[in-house]
């Protein structure tokens, strides 16, 4: 019974870090491919240059990084 209650909080953790890692993607979205990937890589620069040039470009971008799309 305890390890089927843990197995829901791990899940409800998960989802609550998709949720927040979007709304992030929506306002930042370089920091939330750099959570998402936990390092500068290409995804990264690809995120800040698309967001530098306008800023929707990005946010797409970023959602799809956060929910493994790409």
């Amino acid at each position: 019974m305890k390890e089927h209650r843990a197995d829901k909080r791990a899940g409800r953790a998960a989802d609550t870090d998709i949720v927040l890692l979007a709304i992030l993607a929506i306002l930042l979205p370089p920091l939330a491919v750099y959570l998402k990937e936990e390092e500068i890589n290409s995804r990264f620069w690809i995120s800040l240059i698309l967001t530098l040039l306008f800023w929707i470009p990005g946010v797409i971008f970023a959602l799809l990084v956060v929910f493994d799309a790409i």
